[in-house]
């Protein structure tokens, strides 16, 4: 709806119109008034203004006029135009007595019926107002309808891509950038195996730990590439081939250390990483060095809060997740029950 925030809302618009009939009559009073007297003028009339054209469109046009009770439409927005004539008539005037005059005024029949009458006009006004708004609402209307008859449209095309398109693509490119790079030819093939794992594998319940380990080492090269100085990663892995896992338990770690554990401008890079079955249960471990400007502010995020719940919510209490920072290292541990 990125359309809707970049435009007026139809309450931005009256306050904005509000604000220039404000604007006119404050610099209107000031040639005479002076600041002050021209600014309690300003406030009395706006708000007078308001009260007439909000009161016609908000409550006497809908309640009356639309529903054919005309007579009393006219006599109620007679008695109206009348009422808020005499009360800003002679609210006005008090306030001149009270707070500008040198020589109070005699509050006059004429002088009501004069602020009586200008109300006609607003009352006009207020028909106008009423239809502007209309007019702006059914505008926002048919663009918000518009806006989703688009957003459907683009929906249904992309649903219409398959994923394969995109794996084949890759595939292709990777046949080509062989001839010239094999290395980049590598990172593409990298990249089009962790883009099946997210589509193939992920939304599965479990995957095999060859699979899940695969990803892993994909990720940790593709993030490599971003790095300016060589990363060294030592991986122990020791495991059944046919154990299978939940997708992603382990990834959170992996990430983490790329977040907050690696010093771009280091040549000393050393990550260990260790996946061991032993006993019944799978350990996993990482861990890296703790750099000087991520001391005291490294956090372990929603990535290991989401992570924890998770857990929770396959083993119960069956899991132990253990986060230690001592010594300049940065260590996390987890076992996990396996068959």
């Amino acid at each position: 709806m990125q359309l809707f925030k970049s435009k007026l809302t139809l309450i931005q618009l009256q306050l904005l119109v509000w604000l220039s009939v404000a604007l006119l009559l404050f610099f209107s009073y000031l040639p005479m008034d002076g600041p002050g007297q021209s600014a309690v003028y300003t406030i009395v009339n706006t708000a007078f203004y308001a009260i007439i054209i909000y009161g016609n469109i908000s409550f006497l046009f809908p309640v009356f006029y639309q529903k054919g009770r005309y007579v009393w439409y006219i006599l109620l927005v007679i008695i109206f135009i009348a009422i808020t004539g005499v009360v800003r008539g002679y609210l006005t005037l008090w306030i001149y007595n009270t707070c500008f005059a040198k020589t109070p005024e005699s509050i006059t029949e004429e002088a009501i019926i004069k602020y009586a009458s200008g109300g006609i006009l607003i009352f006009v006004m207020s028909l106008i107002f009423r239809i502007a708004i209309a007019y702006f609402k059914l505008k926002q209307q048919t663009e918000e309808i518009m806006v989703q008859k688009s957003q459907a449209e683009l929906n249904l095309l992309k649903s219409q891509v398959q994923p394969h398109f995109l794996f084949n693509t890759l595939n292709n490119i990777y046949y080509e950038a062989y001839r010239e790079a094999p290395r980049t030819a590598g990172l593409i093939e990298r990249l089009s195996d962790i883009m099946r794992y997210f589509v193939d594998e992920s939304p599965k319940d479990d995957v095999a730990i060859g699979t899940e380990v695969q990803f892993i080492e994909n990720y940790i090269a593709l993030e490599k590439i971003r790095i300016r100085h060589e990363v060294v990663v030592f991986f122990e892995k020791s495991f059944n081939s046919d154990l299978r896992i939940p997708p992603m338990l382990l990834m959170t770690f992996v990430e983490n250390i790329f977040k907050h554990g690696i010093d771009k401008t280091s040549e000393q890079n050393l990550i260990g990483i260790s996946l061991v079955q032993q006993d019944g249960y799978l350990f996993f471990k990482t861990n890296n060095a703790i750099h000087a400007e991520t001391t005291g502010n490294r956090s372990t995020g929603f990535g290991i809060v989401n992570l924890t719940k998770r857990l929770s919510m396959l083993y119960g209490e069956n899991f132990e997740l253990k986060i230690d920072k001592s010594n300049n290292t940065f260590a996390a541990y987890l076992k996990i029950p396996v068959s």
